[in-house]
């Protein structure tokens, strides 16, 4: 007899992302274990360390990160296609997660990005596992684009935020979705974040963003003042770079969430409530996890069906942990 096969579609969100660990443990606790797993940006992260078995070993070290430790990752490039060049990170990444191929994983994964010359959606499925995860979180303006193929690659959030598509490709019959953009239009300029960039001391970025800016500073041979300008106006009126980037792409990925989701929505939707977390709150991981764990248990009821699938597919398949 054979069981529906079930997919876990792991959606971006930068910092936000990070309840995807939560989610992934609060699941198996309620004996849901995905067949199909697939991730977009930092859901490609978390998915992907998953399917490596590497992911309470992921967790271990982003729930120890302070702000001055994720500051340390940035290697700022303004000359790379974007504000930080992404190999300090890259290499955090191979300490965590491996140097491991996507099909020799016991689950079946995929990541998506996008193509920057095309904007096609690209979907990996085999090759080595740090590329794809690296590609999938992109962020435009943000990280630099990465080169594989020849091609140049950005996140996958631009055309696939939530990736249902993809497991339903790969062969799920039931998908659970992520989605961490629901509700976060506006919400980043009105948080006690923006707040603190727009106000604190005279309109001076909080110590946090003073490290990143001196980072920048010492990166830059000329154009440091227009540069600081542009990253925090002085006037509380308008936003700093950080403030616009972090809004535009909540609302674009907001607009192509829904749209995808309406031609092909999911069985279960999940739907942390982490509006309040910021663009690159790392440091702020327990927060998220602890989210991501209430936010499953809060769709008991909707995840009903599906433990009883699962539970029947037990016996029929192999151990995925």
């Amino acid at each position: 007899m054979s069981y529906p096969r079930i997919g876990l579609a792991l959606g971006s969100g930068s910092a936000r992302g990070l309840s995807h660990i939560g989610i992934i443990h609060a699941l198996a606790e309620m004996g849901i274990h995905p067949h199909i797993v697939c991730g977009c940006s930092v859901g490609a992260m978390v998915g992907g360390a998953y399917a490596a078995d590497h992911l309470d070993k992921l967790e271990t070290w982003i729930r120890s990160l302070t702000r001055t430790d994720v500051l340390r990752f940035f290697d700022i490039s303004l000359t790379s296609g974007g504000v930080i060049l992404g190999e300090r990170l890259t290499n955090v990444f191979r300490e965590y997660i491996g140097e491991v191929t996507i099909e020799s994983l016991s689950i079946p994964f995929s990541a998506v990005a996008t193509e920057l010359a095309t904007g096609r959606e690209i979907w990996f499925r085999t090759g080595f596992l740090l590329d794809a995860i690296r590609a999938s979180m992109s962020l435009p303006g943000l990280f630099a684009p990465v080169q594989i193929d020849n091609n140049w690659l950005v996140d996958g959030g631009l055309v696939n935020p939530v990736p249902v598509s993809i497991c339903r490709a790969m062969g799920a019959d039931v998908v659970i979705a992520v989605n961490l953009n629901g509700g976060i239009v506006g919400r980043h300029l009105s948080s006690k974040q923006a707040k603190a960039v727009e106000t604190a001391s005279g309109g001076r970025p909080p110590e946090f963003f003073t490290d990143l800016t001196n980072r920048i500073k010492r990166s830059l041979k000329n154009g440091v003042d227009s540069l600081i300008a542009q990253l925090w106006q002085d006037d509380s009126n308008r936003p700093g770079m950080f403030d616009v980037m972090a809004s535009s792409i909540n609302i674009m990925q907001d607009r192509i969430t829904r749209s995808r989701m309406a031609g092909d929505p999911p069985d279960v939707m999940l739907a942390p409530q982490l509006e309040h977390i910021g663009l690159l709150e790392v440091y702020r991981a327990s927060e998220a996890i602890e989210e991501g764990i209430k936010c499953v248990r809060r769709a008991k009821d909707a995840l009903s069906d599906i433990i009883s699938i699962d539970r029947g597919a037990g016996q029929n398949r192999r151990n995925y942990r």
